[in-house]
């Protein structure tokens, strides 16, 4: 996800500012832990990811490799 959400030229902070926008509550610790594979990512919160990133949601399955 951190390889999309660079490719997009978006910060931690100006993704998570969209995130907070399409209504998803989620900080700079927990993006950051996501992003290092620290965290499970709930099925919710893929929705709201992939429409911040402007991907399908299926493309962010493969990036966490499941």
């Amino acid at each position: 996800m951190k390889k999309v959400r660079i490719r997009e030229g978006l910060s931690q902070e100006q993704l998570i500012a969209q995130l907070n926008l399409l209504g998803l509550d989620l900080d700079r610790t927990s993006l950051s832990r996501i992003e290092n594979y620290n965290r499970e990512v709930y099925d919710y919160e893929l929705v709201y990811l992939s429409k911040a990133l402007n991907i399908n949601i299926t493309d962010l399955y493969d990036e966490f490799n499941l």
